[in-house]
């Protein structure tokens, strides 16, 4: 959990960065570059899962959004439609639905009637929850129907498919809608139920065209169609950025993510200048103190080339450090972890960081680092035990460490344990009360415990808090950020904007700002191109962000 800007709803960045969506330090994220992809195909392949470094408060941020609208009978215009699991009496119109006329109309009614009675029968076995009579009244009706009656049959078929759904038989579901929307392409309850049927069957691409169909049909206004389309267009990002990144090389992220991912560690050995007698026997050349160095070390290099910001190469040194079993192995041992986590190698970090923890000679802080950077690496992971386990094992052998509560803060607000986590900022402040972003933090998790509790008198406390931060820390870009989320939650968005202004102006080089700029702009003012002009920008500014690439392509898919 490393240095926060905002990602989408505020950034708390993870200490473990992800191989996918934007996490870590800053909230510039790391990930393949284009590859020559259209922008939303690339949205698609690195909308990997949303992991801790992506954000704490984003993830809550968009279940808090998702619990809201789905309270809401109509949340912005979107309708708030049934399960539609009933059957019903007729399809949505479609031709041929009328009944002939002429000599044989009578006999050709009387077939039809009959079907339509055994529809009926059908209906009460089904509201009586006996789905397999239903079913076989279903079945009568459909072969009673005369075959040109499109509407009807594809009634039954559809009535049929939901009698199938209650019984899980999902296959026969996808089949019998299948019919329904041959006979009815329009068929917008058929579609909608394959859809759904696809999804158990785990057809994610075709559940996605069937749900996509659904919301262009019904003029992207009913909320359960858009959830679904959202939640099978994520899973399919998932699947498609697995394949991605298992057989992709690794990237390093852009150097404005490592400082900011270094940045948030105070006591972090590894991440401070290096010392005058460490200096490499080139630079001491420079300086005439040649005389002062006489090892060749792989750790002291790797940490001269991060100096230089020349970070391809340090993974190579750390290692050499390692194989000669140097005098900084566990520094290597971190410095080598910390690197594999940065360009998405888990599996290579943890051997690493599991060593460090275990030399028991080892520096205490570089252990406390380690723990903290394998406790933020099992979250992502999605495994919380462990995580907790190793931030509280950093607390017992380091409690003077303020990065432990830091870090486990943020931890805490993305199990939904504010309290914990308000107690964790407070005592980084006090071992730390210089540490701007402990304290907007704890403004935010205090402002979020207050917006779920719908509390207005601690949401004017936390947004005071918010002001005071700013205006005692006026140099964080951080706490811009986290404010301007809060502000927009209270639907103050010129202020909001102001907000994000300000971070800008502390750092330009910040691509996620200009993210969330744009998505302002959409919420706003739905100003499209100007929330696109800013998404294009932090591209320009990081072409690595994949947090921009996401964002612009699941715009390019809405729109």
């Amino acid at each position: 959990m490393a240095a926060s800007k905002p990602v989408e709803a505020a950034v708390v960045a993870a200490a473990a960065p992800s191989s996918g969506s934007g996490v870590g330090g800053g909230g510039a994220t790391a990930g393949p570059g284009t590859g020559g992809l259209p922008r939303w195909q690339l949205a698609l392949a690195v909308g990997a899962p949303l992991l801790l470094g992506a954000g704490a408060m984003y993830l809550w941020s968009r279940q808090r959004r998702r619990r809201e609208a789905g309270g809401r009978g109509d949340a912005g215009g979107l309708k708030r439609n049934s399960e539609r699991k009933t059957p019903e009496g007729r399809a949505s119109p479609a031709p041929g639905s009328g009944h002939p006329e002429g000599t044989g109309a009578h006999l050709e009614m009387n077939s039809l009637d009959r079907a339509q009675a055994a529809k009926n029968k059908g209906n009460k076995y089904f509201k009586a929850g006996k789905y397999e009579q239903a079913i076989q009244c279903y079945t009568e009706a459909i072969s009673l129907c005369p075959i040109e009656k499109n509407a009807d049959l594809s009634t039954f078929y559809q009535n049929r498919a939901a009698a199938f759904e209650q019984l899980q038989k999902w296959k026969e579901v996808a089949q019998d809608c299948t019919k329904a929307v041959e006979l009815n392409p329009k068929y917008v309850k058929a579609l909608f139920r394959r859809a759904k049927a696809h999804e158990k069957l785990d057809n994610k691409k075709e559940c996605l065209e069937d749900v996509t169909a659904v919301c262009i049909l019904e003029g992207f206004q009913n909320q359960q169609s858009m959830l679904l389309a959202d939640k099978v267009l994520k899973l399919l990002g998932k699947e498609k950025a697995k394949e991605k990144y298992k057989n992709r090389e690794p990237l390093m992220p852009s150097p404005q993510f490592i400082k900011s991912y270094f940045s948030s560690f105070t006591d972090d050995i590894i991440s401070q200048p290096m010392l005058k007698g460490e200096k490499s026997d080139e630079d001491k050349d420079k300086e005439g103190e040649a005389s002062e160095v006489k090892e060749n070390s792989g750790y002291l290099r790797a940490k001269q080339y991060m100096e230089e910001e020349n970070y391809d190469k340090i993974i190579s040194e750390c290692s050499k450090e390692i194989d000669a079993q140097g005098k900084y192995m566990a520094e290597a041992l971190l410095l080598r972890a910390t690197f594999y986590l940065l360009i998405g190698n888990a599996n290579a970090a943890k051997p690493d960081l599991d060593k460090v923890i275990s030399l028991k000679e080892a520096n205490v802080k570089l252990r406390a680092n380690a723990l903290i950077k394998r406790g933020s690496m099992y979250m992502q992971q999605q495994q919380p035990l462990l995580s907790t386990q190793d931030f509280n094992m950093a607390a017992d052998i380091d409690p003077q460490n303020a990065d432990v509560y830091h870090h486990r803060g943020q931890l805490k607000i993305l199990l939904d344990q504010v309290e914990e986590a308000v107690a964790d900022f407070d005592e980084c402040i006090r071992l730390r009360p210089e540490s701007a972003l402990a304290q907007a933090q704890k403004c935010f998790a205090l402002y979020r415990q207050a917006y779920t509790g719908n509390n207005s008198s601690q949401i004017q406390a936390a947004m005071k808090g918010f002001e005071e931060v700013i205006k005692k820390f006026p140099r964080c870009a951080e706490g811009y950020a986290l404010y301007a989320q809060a502000l927009t939650d209270q639907q103050q968005f010129g202020k909001a904007d102001d907000m994000y202004d300000k971070c800008i102006d502390l750092e330009p080089d910040n691509a996620t700002t200009y993210v969330h700029k744009g998505l302002l702009q959409l919420q706003w003012k739905q100003d499209l191109d100007r929330g696109l002009e800013l998404i294009s920008k932090a591209i320009e500014i990081d072409n690595k962000c994949d947090f921009a690439y996401e964002t612009m392509g699941t715009i390019e898919v809405q729109r």
